[in-house]
């Protein structure tokens, strides 16, 4: 058996482990780790995109309540309902859903960020 064939043999695939179990204890003095592929990376958590989806469904919400805020100052025509019922079904659902959405992004999805700047000291 060749030294090649048993070096593939051995071959494990997988992540990279690293000294000391964090990859900027390999890091050159002055290399900005600014990579999507970063261990510390929001972008990889699947909490920051579902916030995202929040805020963005947030949206809606908010379109209602300005519907009814319309109605309210222009009246609703021939239709017979209370504009005030749009409005605090828009502000209710907005709220919460702005609220879940940034728990998700800011605490949840950048918790891995946080602990590496406090950890490493850098900024990146």
């Amino acid at each position: 058996m060749s030294a090649h064939a048993a070096n593939v043999e051995n071959a494990v695939e997988g992540y990279p482990t690293y000294h000391g179990g964090y990859a900027e204890s390999l890091y050159i003095e002055g290399y900005d780790p600014a990579s999507l592929t970063a261990q510390h990376s929001s972008l990889l958590k699947s909490s920051t995109w579902i916030g995202m989806g929040l805020l963005m469904a947030a949206l809606a919400f908010i379109g209602t309540a300005l519907f009814g805020t319309g109605q309210l100052l222009w009246g609703t025509g021939t239709v017979d309902h209370d504009p005030m019922l749009f409005i605090w079904i828009g502000v209710i659902g907005a709220v919460v859903l702005l609220a879940v959405a940034f728990f998700l992004m800011l605490v949840v999805g950048r918790k891995d960020y946080k602990e590496y700047v406090k950890r490493s000291g850098r900024m990146n």
